[in-house]
């Protein structure tokens, strides 16, 4: 049976059937609920992957079978909730049935006898208090979670004070702003618009009078900020101590104990563990300020400290930590226990239907052959011109994107026209989400300045760039830098709206910021400053508790690189507008009243689950198979760690001296084909030179800048830069014997330059000049080799040590080899060489364990012509004697891959020397792939410290006493 739309269930029932993605990107039907999970849509590479949550897949089997039973070990007072909460005659608006299963989950683990719960740990964040995440998509009907949350804690604490591990009557909501903090003023007893009068969430009046007994803190987590050092007069106060926090924070609920806490959008509320590396930036890409994520977690540890957290109740649409995938951790929340998603939440009407553009009649885009309108910004003459820093308001938008905005624009005016005929008062919204500050004030212009299409886009007084820096001092209540022209955009937009005169009397006095949140947080709200608002431009997702529910098309023009940022702007837009019903027969074959369809048009937003736009055609071939790669957990035993060494330091003696016969490691050649020492310049203008203008630069006209001494001395004072901190005697001491050394390097043979023609004193000294930094290295290297006293490992603070389990889940289109002894699912082939080794290390019993280092984040850090580069040997592997060997695959040799070696040597030593990290070895199989086999034999034959063979005798022989090594942390100091 074809169905209309994809709204296939009712939201006051349990989903009997779900949609499921199909080859070609096709929908099929298929019986039964949808598994817990979410997708992993990968807009790069065009690949998409689903994740199951197995943890609440188990969970939801439990509480089936405890409500089945019914309701074992709960309070009476639970027991009168829920049958209360379960009677659609109780009420006018009957509770859906994903707020009944989220309520359940959460009774369940606290109150549920030992037996319902056997076998089931849900894990924590790392911190000493317990969270339990309720997964709920965007208008599934949160806020009213909360209130069924609250009564069931107050109630029961009230009833049963001696069971306080379990209830609290002290109960702290979070929100991540004053928007959202606004919007839960309904969750206090008192509100005259309290949702517990509203949803008729007490069974009886006795019960409803008990809850005005609730203590009840509604505050942003800006309240949760430590305070700032103040002078008060001539005394300076301290730091604010724990107590004092607790006490400024909670206010009342400071004389409570065993707190419940509620983390509204509680993706914001991370903890950043501290072996998890995690960037700002990557952070940012899922909507979080690390910053601010870590200050609400910090706040709400002091709190657990002086006054013990009951139950931590999160909820949020995404709760995604920016941790990516590995074995261990996910992207999701761990103690995520119930899940109601976004295709859940579509599939039962409680949202709009997205729509994104699937073909058009131009080409598509010739890697995906997919429209290029649906990730617009991916389109190279778009992202490049998006991209420029610096470019001003009135450039002219990408053509395009223009054509884009005349697409989308035009279906928004037939849209328009349809909501004026039916008595709309406010139109509907179009709500641009794009890259950067100037990409927002070039649309504002296009919009304002009447560069759009269609004039009913032209309009400035309908039209809002979101400051994102004025919004999220808006957000915390803090004023914002002055910009008089921004202030009267503002100002213009509430004189311009149809609203009456004492509205418009109220907000003009007003701050810029305060204002924005009168217009932004009312968009299409009847009698309010945004109630004739049509276009909404924003670089930021707009402030979470944002509910225009009038947003009826979707502009992206930024990059979308997860499903999470997809769905979090299409979330911005999926609020339904009316619950009018009409009576549908449902693939089961009942038939039952389902909510309307209502869309919202998307483009430029690479959705994964969505509607055709349009019905024909066949969709774009499907996309080039790819391989998952992954750490797995059920290989915990196959683990390989190491230290993550940002470079060696080495310890030298205060006598310097240097093997001036040791000619193989005293050789230094410099090519000066690569070093240009004349230029030409000539003017050019439109792309083409004047080469009748030519100006020269010739080094050799300039013989005084590179006379003998002072480039000693340059060289001298670059080494002791170098040397400084590692050389114990007298700086005198040491600048003494440097210039020494480098006048002799200078004079001798083993400063190769292969041309007569540049051993001429004056241009050997210009090379030498432009490639001091290279010599210095080198120098350097030779003198921390001969002088050692020791050397010691610079560990990478934030990460210091990296594992095979902490690899995130990648793809490949390239040969691979499904692995037995790896905890990598794969070991891709990079070569025939490769796929040998690979297969020897599988076949050896004398290796335990290894990884193909490939996304690992395993490297050696060298230095190359000066620069510093990144080294990522081949092979990880574990010997059965519980060695681990550096293993390299190299078919021919060059200079470069002698450095990288000589950087490995120093690696291995270094980490040796520090001991901790078990014992390390290295090698090379250099030439013949047969030769593997003796190397690991070789490695594999004692558990002591051994050298590597696969370089030569000459390896062998300085393996143990030390090889000239360049330290990367020359660049930094130098």
């Amino acid at each position: 049976m074809a169905q209309a739309s994809l709204i296939i269930s009712s939201p006051f029932e349990a989903p009997t059937h779900h949609w499921e993605r199909e080859a070609e990107n096709k929908l099929k039907l298929v019986e039964g609920r949808r598994p817990a999970g979410y997708e992993i849509f990968d807009t790069r590479h065009n690949t998409v992957r689903g994740v199951e949550l197995d943890l609440v897949n188990r969970i939801r089997d439990r509480v089936d079978a405890w409500r089945e039973a019914g309701y074992p070990g709960i309070t009476a007072i639970t027991r009168q909730l829920l049958e209360h909460w379960q009677d659609t005659n109780a009420r006018q608006y009957t509770f859906y049935f994903c707020q009944l299963e989220a309520i359940e989950t959460l009774i369940w683990h606290v109150e549920s006898p030992a037996e319902f719960r056997q076998g089931i740990a849900v894990p924590g964040d790392g911190g000493a208090w317990e969270r339990l995440c309720s997964k709920m998509a965007t208008g599934t009907g949160k806020t009213t979670v909360m209130a069924m949350i609250v009564a069931w804690q107050v109630l029961n604490a009230l009833t049963y004070p001696k069971r306080n591990k379990d209830f609290s009557r002290a109960i702290f909501i979070v929100a991540p702003g004053l928007t959202v903090k606004e919007r839960l003023q309904v969750l206090m007893p008192g509100h005259p618009a309290n949702y517990y009068d509203q949803f008729a969430i007490c069974p009886n009046e006795a019960l409803r009078q008990k809850l005005n007994q609730a203590a009840i803190l509604i505050d942003n987590w800006h309240s949760l900020m430590p305070l700032k050092d103040v002078t008060r007069s001539v005394v300076k106060k301290g730091a604010e101590s724990d107590e004092a926090y607790v006490r400024r924070i909670l206010g009342a609920l400071s004389g409570f104990k065993d707190i419940a806490i509620i983390n509204d959008e509680a993706h914001h509320a991370y903890r950043n563990r501290p072996e998890a590396k995690v960037s700002k930036k990557a952070a940012e890409a899922l909507g979080i300020n690390l910053d601010d994520a870590t200050r609400w977690i910090e706040g709400l540890d002091r709190i657990h400290k002086m006054r013990r957290i009951g139950h931590c109740f999160d909820l949020s649409a995404t709760p995604f930590a920016p941790t990516g995938k590995t074995s261990t951790e996910t992207a999701l929340f761990d103690w995520v226990i119930s899940d109601f998603g976004l295709n859940d939440a579509i599939e039962a009407g409680l949202v709009k239907t997205p729509r994104v553009v699937i073909r058009d009649n131009a080409l598509p885009n010739a890697k995906t052959y997919r429209s290029k309108l649906y990730h617009l910004y991916r389109e190279p003459e778009v992202q490049d011109d998006l991209n420029r820093r610096g470019a001003e308001p009135h450039e002219a938008l990408p053509q395009l994107v223009q054509q884009a905005y005349t697409l989308l624009g035009a279906d928004w005016r037939e849209t328009r026209a349809a909501w004026s005929a039916a008595g709309h008062v406010s139109p509907p919204v179009m709500l641009t989400v794009c890259n950067r500050t100037e990409t927002a004030a070039r649309l504002e212009h296009y919009f304002r300045q009447g560069d759009a299409h269609w004039p009913e886009l032209q309009a400035p007084n309908r039209t809002l760039r979101v400051d994102s820096k004025v919004l999220d001092k808006a957000e915390s209540g803090e004023s914002a830098t002055a910009d008089k022209p921004y202030e009267e955009v503002l100002r213009n937009i509430l004189e311009a709206a149809d609203i009456p005169e004492t509205t418009k009397a109220r907000l003009r006095p007003l701050k810029k910021e305060e204002l924005l949140r009168a217009i932004i947080d009312n968009v299409g709200k009847r009698g309010t400053a945004g109630q004739d608002l049509q276009n909404v431009i924003s670089v930021a997702m707009l402030s979470e508790g944002w509910d225009a529910k009038n947003v009826t098309h979707i502009m992206g023009l930024r990059a979308f690189t997860s499903q999470l940022l997809c769905e979090q702007v299409i979330g911005r837009g999926l609020r339904r507008v009316s619950y009018d019903t009409e009576a549908v027969q449902c693939p089961d074959g009942q038939v039952r009243d389902l909510f309307r369809p209502e869309f919202v048009n998307v483009f430029g937003v690479p959705l994964s689950i969505f509607q055709d736009v349009d019905d024909g055609g066949d969709p774009p071939p499907p996309p080039k198979p790819s391989i998952q790669i992954e750490a797995l957990a059920e290989r915990a035993e196959l683990e390989i760690s190491w230290p993550n060494v940002l470079r060696v330091d080495t310890v030298i003696r205060q006598e310097l001296t240097l093997d001036w016969n040791n000619h193989p490691a005293l050789r230094l050649a410099i090519d000066p084909a690569r070093i240009p020492i004349t230029a030409d310049l000539a003017p050019a203008l439109g792309g083409a030179a004047d080469m009748s203008k030519i100006v020269p630069i010739d080094l050799e006209k300039i013989p005084e800048g590179f006379r003998q001494q002072r480039l000693l001395f340059m060289a001298a004072r670059k080494a002791m830069e170098s040397l400084g901190g590692q050389f114990s005697g007298s700086r005198e001491l040491l600048v003494q014997q440097l210039v020494r050394l480098v006048e002799r390097f200078f004079n001798s043979d083993h400063l190769e330059i292969p041309s007569l023609f540049h051993q001429e004193p004056l241009r050997k000294r210009i090379l030498i000049a432009l490639s001091m930094d290279t010599i210095v290295q080198h120098v350097v290297a030779l003198i921390e080799q001969q002088n050692s006293e020791r050397l010691e490992p610079v560990f990478d603070p934030e990460f210091p040590i990296g594992s095979t389990r902490l690899m995130r889940t990648w793809y490949t289109t390239k040969p691979c080899i499904d692995t037995v002894k790896s905890q990598i699912s794969h070991a891709v082939a990079d070569s025939t060489w490769e796929d040998y080794a690979a297969k020897r290390l599988e076949a050896r019993d004398d290796i335990a364990a290894y990884a193909k280092n490939d996304h690992l984040g395993f490297q050696i850090y060298y230095l190359w012509h000066g620069s510093k580069r990144k080294y990522v040997p081949d092979y990880l592997v574990r010997l059965a004697n519980g060695k681990l060997l550096v293993l390299e695959i190299k078919g021919e040799d060059s200079e470069q891959n002698r450095k990288k070696r000589l950087a490995l040597n120093a690696w291995v030593r270094a980490v040796n020397e520090r001991g901790g990290f078990g014992v390390w070895c290295w090698d090379v199989v250099m030439g013949e792939p047969a030769r593997m086999d003796d190397v690991i034999g070789h490695h594999a034959g004692t558990v002591e410290p051994t050298a590597p063979i696969g370089e030569g005798e000459a390896s062998t022989s300085t393996q143990l006493t030390g090889q000239v090594v360049e330290n990367p942390s020359r660049t930094n100091r130098a």
